[in-house]
């Protein structure tokens, strides 16, 4: 059974659906009456933004759900990089996030791995921080691969 969802957008705001960029002129209410993959534009991360490792790894699981052509890709990259935090990361909460974050990319959850790794924000802003940074060895920007392209609401 699918479920029904209702999304409240706001004069001019913009809503990404199943790959496309719909922005609306007034006041709306949209009904989703089936599965859709869907970004609201408040959700979705530039690529001048991705300045830490998390959102990184937030922009590649973003790609994959807003451009499915280059979803193979995406899907390197972010394993690339989820291998990389894992092994970065020694805080047992972000580590069991990361490897949740990994089994709902496996099962093709996006929006729920991409809500998870934007609750890991403020915990990778403070671990950064710190002045101790015992939680986290000097991690380089993670650029093993080429971007994949800059998305742009």
């Amino acid at each position: 059974m699918t479920k029904r969802m209702q999304i409240s957008l706001k004069p001019g705001e913009r809503i990404f659906l199943n790959g496309a960029v719909v922005r609306v002129d007034r006041k709306v209410t949209l009904e989703l009456m089936n599965d859709v993959a869907f970004l609201l534009e408040s959700h979705v991360l530039q690529m001048e933004d991705t300045t830490t490792p998390l959102r990184q790894l937030y922009f590649a699981v973003q790609t994959m759900l807003m451009a499915p052509r280059d979803a193979e890709a995406a899907y390197v990259l972010f394993g690339q990089q989820l291998s990389s935090l894992i092994g970065v990361f020694e805080n047992k909460a972000m580590l069991t996030s990361l490897l949740q974050v990994g089994t709902l990319v496996d099962q093709n959850r996006l929006f729920e791995a991409l809500r998870i790794i934007r609750s890991l924000f403020p915990v990778e802003d403070q671990i950064i921080n710190s002045d101790s940074a015992a939680s986290l060895n000097p991690v380089p920007r993670i650029d093993a691969a080429p971007p994949l392209m800059e998305i742009t609401l």
